[in-house]
C-alpha cells in the first residue's frame, strides 16, 4: 500500500567500486544494485555522488531583509544569488551547529533564534546530499575568527535585500539556486517572513 511519505529502504548492492576519490570532501562510486522484487534479476549500475549533507540559513533581520551572497559557480558558469550556506565538515556534524558557522564566516553575523525549515534531498537520483535550512533572527554583528575566504568565497559579495522582492525573483526566476528557492518559498508558505507574517 502506497503511503504519502518518504521511507529508509536500502536494495542490495553487488558490488561498489569508487571512480574518484581523494581528499576533497566529495566521492564518485559505481553501485552494481539488483531489486528485492526481481530476486535472481540482472543487476543495474547506478552513479553515487557521496555527499556529507548541508546547512543554508535564511537570515532575517528586524526589517525583514535578508542577507544573502553573490558568489561565482564554475560548473553553472554563473554568478548566483545564494544564502549562507556550507557543508558539514564531519560525520555527525550538528547541521544547525553548521549553520551557526556559515552566517559568522560568510556574513559576519550571529543569531539568537532559530528556526528549522526543513531538510531536503537535493537530487536522490544520484546523490544522498542533504540539505537542512534554518531561519534564522535576531541577527548582531560577529567575528569570523581565523576563517580566511579563499578563492570564490574572496570574491564573493554580501547584501541585504527586502524578502518580499527576494520572493518575486525566485517567482520570476531571476534567482534560480535550489536552495534559495526551498528556503524562500518554505518561509513563506509557513508564514514566517514577509507579507503574511
Amino acid at each position: 500500500m502506497s503511503r504519502l511519505e518518504d521511507v529508509d529502504e536500502s536494495w542490495p548492492v553487488v558490488r561498489s567500486t569508487d571512480l574518484h576519490r581523494d581528499d576533497w570532501i566529495v566521492a564518485l562510486r559505481s553501485d552494481l544494485v539488483t531489486s528485492p522484487s526481481h530476486p535472481g534479476g540482472e543487476p543495474f549500475r547506478r552513479l553515487v555522488l557521496e555527499h556529507p549533507g548541508a546547512a543554508v540559513v535564511l537570515a532575517v533581520d528586524d526589517d525583514e531583509q535578508v542577507v544573502v551572497v553573490s558568489q561565482y559557480r564554475h560548473a553553472a558558469r554563473r554568478r548566483f544569488v545564494e544564502l549562507p550556506a556550507g557543508l558539514c565538515d564531519s560525520d555527525g556534524e550538528d547541521p544547525l551547529e553548521v549553520a551557526r558557522r556559515e552566517l559568522r564566516e560568510e556574513a559576519l553575523l550571529a543569531a539568537t533564534e532559530w528556526t528549522h525549515l526543513t531538510s531536503a534531498y537535493s537530487s536522490p537520483g544520484i546523490s544522498a546530499e542533504l540539505i537542512h535550512y534554518y531561519l534564522a533572527r535576531g541577527l548582531s554583528e560577529a567575528d569570523r575568527g581565523d576563517f580566511e575566504l579563499l578563492h570564490e568565497e574572496a570574491d564573493m559579495e554580501v547584501f541585504r535585500v527586502p524578502f518580499d522582492d527576494l520572493l518575486a525573483a525566485v517567482l520570476d526566476g531571476r534567482v534560480t539556486d535550489a536552495p534559495v528557492i526551498v528556503a524562500v518559498l518554505c518561509a513563506h508558505a509557513r508564514g514566517l517572513v514577509g507579507a503574511r507574517r
